[in-house]
């Protein structure tokens, strides 16, 4: 374009029209590596749909107007209803479309399924990441609510396995797909549910299933337009887990009354609310006084999926910093061929080459519970990943915004977004201490945690002496485990477990490189050229 000043020239085409998995060379590879090669054909169509101008700007609208609030409809019936941008839901009818809520638990599933849908769900998460706050909670409690749904809602269970997204305001059992919220935080509590308020009082008997009266608030209430939320109340034998359906068997609404949507720094498009229970209907799920182990196991799985929409957001940043790094020109060659930046942008690959490798490792570990070793894996590693990973988020986009510099910083730029959804998963499901003390809690007295540990590092010993340097160091450590070294212990076990993968299976100068980047107590050293070469091709699809 040709102002009446001056020509426009070396601005780069913001990226649009890829191919969000075909792009990922160590993605690819990570799933035919944890035995799920068998999605690969519907994670490239989607890969593409995702990364069109299309889906990013669906991303970009579903944030420009965020939800709203109903409480009253237009004859002045209380309604307690979210409203939200038709983008939205055209975002969400993608994710139930590619089963982020509950692929894990399909009757014909195949091998691997939780390794699967973690690709699936990396790739999501690089267009809109509030749309993955219903998937990942719907997914958590679909396993406990096929072993405890009430009796009176058995017409849920086939919707809940359904890939459509149906926003009828309709008793579950009459609608075409379902979602699932949970509402444990309550003003006074935060992270410790122990001190919750609300109370459930029954209406005859006590047996898992049952009716009970629930009076209380919760602080976070989160996905209100969900048609049942799980919650944790005080009953007679301690905190109990409650199934509270939006509407009533009968078609009424229950007495959940949404007091405000939170105002929050990012995550916008998603809806968050604090919600009052005047006597609400809730089903009593599982056994009485075990709500707070049953809310564990979900918290597992919904944390896991921190880790993973983290991961996704940052190998979107990369992308957007690479593409443009690649186009524009400083002092007569590309920013991708400066010396220093392309240091910056290769060793971003790098981190997000062993971020792909452990999640990908922790998704196969999920896929098999049942083997004593791999549950340990995921136990001690779930933890420990939600805090590296999240925590690595902010100032990983913080610096791929550097590379754009002042264009990145604007919000026409997806970064600036993408930079303000980053906390949210360092904060939701546990902070980063609350990750650490659960981490030494696993160490402590997860059964099989030390053997595990034992199997999966000393498999590499010998093949790196930076990793068995750090290894030995650790071992040290967890004989006397303190807890104010709980973020340094469940930082270096993260960043083992990363090493331990790429020592595995990464291509040897790679991982050597990694080592050097994140184990090397003498600090950071430039990355070889011919490295470098590598890293950065490969995160285009090379």
């Amino acid at each position: 374009m040709t102002w009446t000043t001056h020509t426009v020239f070396n601005q780069p085409q913001p990226l649009s029209n890829s191919n969000l998995f075909l792009s990922d060379t160590p993605l690819r590879e990570a799933l035919a590596r944890e035995g799920a090669e068998w999605d690969r054909e519907w994670l490239a169509s989607v890969g593409a749909q995702l990364g069109g101008a299309e889906s990013l700007e669906l991303g970009r609208l579903a944030n420009a107007a965020p939800p709203e609030l109903l409480r009253y409809d237009a004859r002045g019936v209380r309604i307690d209803e979210v409203r939200f941008h038709p983008a939205w839901h055209l975002l969400m009818q993608g994710v139930c479309a590619s089963r982020l809520h509950n692929l894990s638990w399909q009757p014909d599933v195949l091998d691997r399924a939780m390794v699967a849908r973690a690709a699936r769900f990396i790739l999501h998460a690089q267009v809109e990441a509030g749309t993955l706050c219903p998937a990942t909670m719907t997914h958590a409690a679909v396993p406990l609510l096929q072993r405890w749904l009430p009796d009176a809602f058995s017409g849920w269970r086939d919707p809940l396995l359904s890939d459509r997204y149906d926003t009828h305001a309709l008793p579950g059992d009459q609608k075409r797909g379902l979602l699932i919220g949970m509402g444990m935080t309550e003003k006074q509590g935060g992270s410790d549910v122990t001190t919750n308020t609300t109370r459930a009082e029954p209406l005859a008997d006590r047996s898992p299933g049952s009716i009970w009266r629930i009076t209380g608030h919760k602080w976070f209430f989160s996905v209100p337009q969900s048609d049942a939320h799980l919650i944790l109340a005080q009953s007679g034998s301690g905190l109990s887990c409650f199934f509270l359906p939006r509407l009533l068997p009968d078609g009424t609404r229950n007495a959940i009354r949404l007091e405000r949507l939170k105002d929050k720094l990012g995550n916008r498009a998603n809806a968050s609310s604090e919600a009052e229970f005047q006597e609400a209907t809730g089903w009593l799920v599982g056994e009485e006084g075990d709500g707070v182990r049953l809310i564990l196991k979900m918290g597992g799985m919904t944390r896991f999926d921190c880790a993973l929409g983290s991961h996704g957001q940052m190998r979107r940043a990369f992308s957007v910093a690479l593409y443009h790094a690649h186009q524009r020109q400083v002092m007569g060659k590309n920013l991708v061929d400066q010396p220093l930046m392309r240091q910056v942008l290769a060793a971003q690959a790098l981190q997000l080459e062993g971020q792909t490798a452990l999640l990908m490792r922790l998704a196969r570990a999920w896929s098999q519970p049942a083997q004593p070793l791999e549950g340990a894996f995921a136990r001690l590693f779930t933890p420990a990943a939600k805090y590296a990973v999240c925590k690595a988020g902010m100032p990983f986009v913080a610096e791929a915004m550097e590379v754009l510099g002042g264009v990145g910083y604007c919000e026409e730029s997806e970064l600036p977004r993408l930079y303000r959804d980053m906390p949210v998963n360092s904060i939701w499901e546990g902070s980063g201490n609350v990750m650490c003390l659960d981490v030494l809690r696993v160490l402590r007295k997860q059964p099989g945690a030390a053997e595990m540990l034992h199997q999966e590092f000393e498999a590499v010993r010998g093949v790196n002496r930076l990793f068995d340097a750090a290894w030995r160091q650790l071992k040290l450590r967890l004989n006397r485990l303190q807890e104010s070294q709980g973020r340094e212990i469940a930082q270096r076990l993260f960043l083992l477990a990363t090493g331990a993968q790429l020592l595995k299976y990464a291509e040897p100068p790679l991982a050597d490189a990694w080592c050097r980047q994140w184990l090397d107590a003498r600090g950071v050293r430039p990355l070889e050229s011919q490295v470098a070469e590598r890293l950065l091709l490969r995160a285009s699809g090379g």
